[in-house]
């Protein structure tokens, strides 16, 4: 391997980053945090933007064309990096990121098998109850705002799924947004 390699960016390395972008503007919407009472922390927010990175790493992974599973990979990526910089910025120390980062991974993995098996099964009470536990950090039974974020969340899902993966290659892609008067799903 020359030196050059070392500075070579990752096929779809920019896109990732995009599409990544995408998902964080998605779930930074108000309406998450007023109409549904995500709380506004650290948590609230990781798993507000991890639902969203989920809903898009299922979308691509799924594509009949393999770059959608580099691309997924991608914002994947794109993901960890900036959790690693959030953290450093927040003056976490350098001797425990790593670890901090690895919680963050499995915590993320973990949440997004359970998004997606509902998701695939059209269960929206499984993943009511999946974010009900994740989201509110709650038990027992979900109540409203879990079913309208589900909705929210099946709805992106569906809308992702009629995308192309064209423009997600260059980065581009739209998450619908919230509705604010949808019924429990």
């Amino acid at each position: 391997m020359g030196l050059s390699a070392l500075f070579r960016r990752k096929p779809h390395e920019r896109a990732g980053f995009e599409l990544y972008g995408a998902a964080v503007a998605a779930a930074r919407t108000p309406w998450f945090f007023d109409a549904l009472a995500v709380p506004d922390s650290l948590d609230g927010r990781f798993d507000l933007v991890g639902l969203h990175v989920a809903l898009l790493i299922r979308r691509l992974r799924t594509d009949s064309d393999p770059r959608g599973a580099v691309l997924a990979q991608a914002v994947f990526d794109a993901m960890f990096a900036d959790m690693d910089i959030n953290l450093r910025e927040m003056g976490v120390s350098d001797l425990t990121v790593g670890k901090r980062v690895k919680r963050m991974w499995e915590a993320f993995h973990g949440r997004a098998q359970a998004y997606e098996a509902a998701i695939d099964a059209g269960d929206g009470a499984a993943l009511a109850a999946a974010l009900h536990r994740n989201v509110w950090r709650a038990e027992g039974e979900p109540g409203p705002a879990a079913h309208r974020l589900a909705g929210h969340a099946l709805r992106a899902a569906a809308a992702l799924a009629t995308q192309p993966l064209e423009p997600m290659l260059r980065g581009e892609t739209r998450f619908p947004a919230p509705e604010e008067t949808a019924d429990a799903a």
